[in-house]
């Protein structure tokens, strides 16, 4: 690839010799050859491309005019440096590590269907009844179960596991050990247990005298273009599927109950935990470890905090933080109210001392309707 190559893949402006040939994009202070592009989007990075032994490097537009002169012979502008780094990072991204055909040591149980050009790696296991779509990759030790159907051009990572009867859509990514269709977490007792009256009334007012298993009748769908990460696990559902919607990106070590359904274009950051049967809008953000409640619905839009926990129905397009989580105004709020508090004790024993000082009473004497009252 060369220099003007890569612009044009970039839609970035090009300034220098197109010509240059370009191999590996790498942080300006690990260069290693004339072929490697250094990024310096990041402003501070431009000093590190005096003396560079790259001849290309990639610049935020606004920053051209600072590249030490003569440093570099061609200079990539971007607009948006994020986006700019998708770009970049998928023009050299290595391709899958399963060459297409089936390995020997796969099981390919009869009347399962393989699509075009699939890529099946070694000790994977496709269940009868099960579609591959075209073009789909299969790393090792993965296991697809009886009727479950991926789409086209999907990358399924090693170790992880389809259940049975799931629908992925088409350019979907798993990632390594992740789960799809393990039973839901749904058990009840025989009769009204502890959870219940505690929802009922705030108290135990009962026992558990047995947990009875509510079996898991349906599987997982997953849209198009989603991405499961890492050890995420999500639950089948118990009569409906449990789904996540299109464009939607879930991170690692992710917890999806049975029945939830999680609209299109969200983002589902690492070790956020969704209970069974709530429901998320479309393109809701939820940051690291947010947990949510069962039954709970989130309204398009929202956006909520790292570690808040979510009891109650949101509203969309609003951010919210906390425990239990709020708008953030109110949490802020809460925030620096809760932490004059202790000057605020202090202020009212000051006070209490110089009224008790002058002769004045102070104190609280028992009343029976309201315990207790000045």
């Amino acid at each position: 690839m060369t220099a003007a190559e890569l612009a044009a893949l970039l839609q970035a402006e090009l300034h220098g010799d197109g010509a240059l040939p370009v191999r590996r994009p790498c942080h300006p202070g690990e260069v290693r050859s004339a072929e490697d592009v250094a990024v310096a989007m990041d402003p501070g990075l431009l000093p590190m491309l005096e003396g560079t032994a790259a001849r290309v490097a990639v610049v935020k537009a606004d920053a051209v005019d600072r590249v030490p002169e003569g440093a570099v012979g061609a200079v990539i502008a971007v607009g948006r440096p994020r986006l700019a780094m998708a770009g970049l990072t998928r023009a050299f991204a290595s391709p899958p590590p399963v060459a297409p055909g089936v390995h020997p040591s796969a099981v390919i149980e009869d009347g399962a269907v393989l699509g075009q050009g699939v890529a099946i790696g070694p000790f994977v296991y496709v269940a009868a009844g099960a579609e591959i779509g075209d073009r789909t990759v299969l790393c090792s030790h993965v296991s697809v179960g009886t009727g479950a159907r991926i789409g086209a051009d999907g990358l399924i990572h090693a170790g992880a596991r389809i259940g049975s009867g799931c629908t992925i859509g088409a350019r979907v990514i798993i990632h390594h050990n992740a789960s799809l269709a393990a039973d839901g977490f749904s058990f009840v007792t025989p009769e009204k247990g502890s959870v219940e009256s505690a929802k009922e009334s705030g108290r135990i007012e009962t026992t558990n005298t047995g947990l009875v298993r509510i079996h898991s009748l349906a599987a997982v769908t997953l849209g198009d273009d989603v991405e499961i990460g890492a050890n995420t696990c999500i639950d089948r559902g118990t009569l409906s599927d449990t789904r996540i919607g299109d464009h939607t990106k879930i991170d690692d070590l992710v917890m999806i109950g049975h029945n939830v359904k999680v609209g299109a274009h969200c983002m589902v950051c690492g070790r956020v935990g969704i209970a069974g049967s709530s429901v998320i809008g479309d393109r809701v953000v939820l940051a690291g470890g947010v947990g949510v409640a069962d039954h709970v619905t989130i309204g398009d839009d929202a956006v909520v905090a790292a570690g808040s926990g979510v009891g109650n129905n949101l509203k969309g397009r609003a951010v919210y933080a906390g425990f239990p989580a709020v708008e953030r105004e109110r949490a802020f709020e809460t925030l620096m109210l809760t932490s004059r508090l202790k000057s605020l004790f202090r202020d009212v024993k000051a006070l209490k001392a110089a009224v008790s000082g002058a002769g004045i009473s102070v104190g609280y004497e028992k009343d029976e309707g309201n315990g207790r009252k000045q």
